[in-house]
């Protein structure tokens, strides 16, 4: 009875007042970290689709907090800026380098607007064009620049709407397909201070068990305000201007045929739910002409809300798309067991159904599966795959299929979700007649091109494969090789086997090679230079150890430059980390990562406090195992000490730590692992707590891999709440939350309760609110105020 007051209490009252609460000036932290953190990373590389043209887009560097404080409107799940209709806290890019493969000659493109940022780009289907989508300060446009120019032209003054992202379509190299702000749109909606009446929301009986969402509809105003910003129209831009095709609506998908002569479409409409997002609206499919003309409403879904558990799903039909080997063939899929496989047991889950315009005749079964449908991979008439998966024991099946044959799949992989060793990789695909992407092969249809991330005791070492369908043979063409972390970026010829690949090692930060395979030719196309001079001589190390039931675990370990243990001892040490769920101990042991990689260093890394003369943990392995019937969480906190304590054995015994000066932290779910280490363990001296859940009672409907619901396991959920044991905490505890959490169940009353809870019971607590931030951190100045407060925590209660 007592829990449950409890959760009644806290989903109740929405915030709290902190008692004694101050509001602190904005902190930076030491010169060494800070000048880490305003490192200039190297541009993102995109590669035209005849590779004769390189583009280097400088990435936007942080957001200031005035920028975060501009409006944001938080609706269906969806947060948008409504000054531009797009989504708010974008990064998007600030220059753009166009670079001619063949000569090297690099041209800055010049023409956007001051202070304008570059949300995304599409090269035309003959490579001589980019499209650039340009957010202003009243709206996106659209600017085009010709390869043989370095100017950016606006191409239209028509704004776009994009509020669930950017879309465009070639319908041929010299018009476009895109969403547009309907025009003579009017003033947004006003709202008024006076309520008009009461919000009702009403059950008739029929369970609806819902995840927790954010930045639901909440009123009518809420609905007025979703349709007039979420309301666009699909338009064709060329170098005349624009026409619309009269299409208009709130549209959450379009996609064109591979002929260039149809439109599927998908609208959503009221009546909008205020306990789930935008994706789980009704929606209207239908097929239109090029110009808008309605063909046929292909199907009407209803208001969807998933039964829990595993492999549930809709129980309508789901995931269309265009054939892309065909000129005009929908297909999609259909659940048999009505979306939920533990009420109705059936013998295939999922049927891919197809229609061919003018979708007149009686839909027509492609394939079927026994385990739920993930996808298609479409080659020709004669061959393409189907994976199908299972949530509940993590297999993963690939299949191949003659498309409407009545003969059976025949299986090419299987393997545990989990298990990174056996995957054979992703099929190569290439782009065919209609300029869609379909399967590579040869022409008897029995080989295909794998690229695989190549998991193996040694860690990752990516390479390109030649499978044989017939045989079921593998035969490795290519692999990266020690000392160097090598991934395929292009396939730039499959038959000659030219190749593109991103390199980089411990002290070489990413660049990018053309290799020819056949001749072992290399040439490189970019030389970046290392972002972190200050880092040289930072040592790093992956290391392998064993927890105390024989679970083998992996960790990178970072010490000083210059450290030696005879000489300087042992250090203080910070372990990073976050908990993920296995069904398998020999999945949970397989090395993950590779140790030839770059240190590239996010906001949120621990790297920084090598600087300051720490040992630094990251990437601590925390695995939660199942199996045999039980379910990983079942015995959470048992496995999340072993892990902890494995690793603090681990470094005492290398002679470089101090157990006696440990912190732990974690964002997320890392945090939530981080208090509960703090409530069961008397291990660490501090922990570091970044936009947490802390009692799992406000997630009653299931959290990160837990389907049941909290009446199914309430000792789960409260054995996993470290805010069940906040009489029990050890060491000091740094909690952080973004103002405006935007993540599925880190409301920033999580953090809130959790403080209150401790200062009762006098622990060593400090709570931190970053002004505006959602669950990632975006703003310059509440990001090195983070990292102020973290170095001083770290300062104060460990070093």
């Amino acid at each position: 009875m007592k829990i449950k007051n409890i959760f009644l209490s806290a989903t109740i009252l929405a915030s709290t007042v902190i008692a004694n609460a101050q509001e602190l000036p904005y902190q930076e932290p030491p010169k060494e970290i800070k000048e880490i953190a305003l490192a200039k990373l190297s541009p993102i590389i995109d590669f035209s689709e005849d590779y004769k043209w390189m583009l280097q887009l400088e990435r936007a560097p942080y957001y200031s907090v005035s920028e975060l404080a501009q409006p944001e409107l938080r609706l269906a799940g969806i947060r948008i800026n409504p000054e531009t209709f797009s989504e708010s806290r974008q990064r998007g890019y600030v220059g753009v380098t166009l670079v001619n493969m063949e000569t090297k000659l690099e041209r800055v493109i010049e023409g956007f607007p001051d202070q304008s940022i570059i949300l995304n780009i599409n090269w035309s289907p003959q490579s001589d064009k980019i499209i650039f989508f340009v957010k202003e300060g009243d709206g996106v446009y659209l600017y085009q620049c010709i390869t043989t120019d370095n100017k950016a032209v606006k191409l239209s003054n028509r704004k776009i709407n994009a509020c669930f992202g950017t879309s465009l379509f070639w319908i041929n190299n010299n018009e476009i397909l895109t969403l547009a702000i309907p025009e003579n749109i009017g003033n947004a909606p006003v709202g008024s201070t006076v309520p008009q009446g009461a919000i009702v929301q009403e059950n008739s009986g029929k369970a609806q068990a819902a995840r927790t969402y954010q930045d639901l509809l909440k009123n009518k105003f809420d609905e007025s305000l979703f349709d007039y910003y979420f309301t666009s129209e699909i338009i064709k831009i060329n170098n005349q201007g624009s026409l619309s095709t009269g299409i208009k609506g709130v549209i959450t998908s379009v996609s064109l045929s591979p002929n260039k002569e149809l439109l599927f479409v998908e609208k959503t409409h009221k009546p909008y739910s205020y306990i789930v997002p935008i994706s789980n609206f009704p929606t209207t499919l239908s097929v239109t002409d090029i110009n808008g003309k309605l063909i046929k409403t292909i199907a009407e879904i209803p208001l969807v809300i998933t039964a829990m558990g595993y492999d549930t799903t809709s129980p309508y039909p789901r995931n269309f798309g265009w054939r892309p080997d065909k000129p005009a063939t929908l297909f999609w899929t259909e659940a048999q067991d009505n979306g939920d496989p533990k009420k109705n047991k059936t013998e295939y889950a999922d049927i891919i159904y197809q229609q061919t315009f003018p979708f007149t005749d009686v839909k027509k079964e492609v394939v079927k599966t026994k385990l739920r449908s993930y996808g298609v991979q479409w080659g020709n008439d004669s061959l393409a795959l189907i994976t199908e998966s299972s949530a509940a024991t993590r297999l993963v099946k690939t299949s191949c299929f003659k498309p409407g044959s009545d003969k059976d799949p025949v299986p090419l992989f299987e393997f545990s979700r989990d298990d990174n060793y056996n995957n054979p990789g992703r099929p190569h695909v290439v782009k065919n007649q209609y300029d869609k992407y379909v399967l590579y092969t040869n022409k008897k249809n029995n080989q295909l091109l794998l690229l695989s991330d190549g998991a193996s005791p040694e860690g990752n070492m990516p390479y390109l494969s030649l499978y044989d369908i017939t045989k079921k043979k593998n035969t490795i063409l290519w692999r990266c090789k020690a000392p160097y972390y090598e991934t395929i970026s292009r396939i730039k010829d499959p038959v000659k086997l030219e190749i593109i690949t991103a390199r980089q090692s411990i002290t070489e930060p990413v660049n990018f090679f053309i290799r020819q395979i056949k001749s072992n030719k290399v040439k490189q196309l970019t030389n970046f230079p290392n972002p972190y001079p200050s880092m040289k001589g930072v040592s790093k190390e992956q290391i392998r150890y064993k927890r105390e039931d024989g679970v083998d675990l992996t960790a990178t370990v970072y010490l000083p430059a210059g450290y030696s243990k005879e000489k300087d001892g042992r250090l203080p040490v910070i372990m990073w980390a976050y908990p993920r769920e296995y069904k398998s101990a020999s999945d949970t042991a397989q090395v993950r990562g590779s140790k030839y990689t770059f240190t590239s260093i996010s906001y949120g890394s621990p790297i920084f406090w090598v600087k300051k003369g720490y040992c630094v943990m990251d990437n601590v392995e925390m695995p939660i195992v199942g199996g045999n019937g039980v379910e990983p969480n079942d015995n959470f906190t048992e496995q999340l000490v072993m892990n902890a304590e494995a690793a603090a054995k681990v470094i005492h015994e290398m002679g470089v730590g101090d157990t006696s000066r440990l912190a732990v932290g974690g964002h997320s779910y890392g945090a939530f692992m981080t208090a509960n280490l703090l409530v069961h363990t008397n291990l660490f001296k501090a922990g570091i707590a970044r936009s947490g859940a802390y009692n799992r009672t406000l997630t009653p409907f299931g959290f990160q891999a837990e389907t049941r619901t909290y009446w199914q396991a309430p000792e789960v959920y409260n054995a996993m709440s470290p805010f069940m044991y906040a009489d029990k905490l050890n060491g000091a505890l740094l909690l952080i939350h973004g103002e405006l959490d935007n993540n599925s169940g880190t409301f920033p009353i999580q953090s809130e309760r959790f403080f209150q809870a401790l200062k009762g019971h006098g622990a060593t607590v400090r709570y931190v609110v970053l002004p505006l931030e959602s669950h990632g951190y975006s703003a310059k100045e509440n990001i090195l105020h983070m990292l102020y407060e973290t170095d001083s925590w770290l300062e104060k209660y460990v070093k």
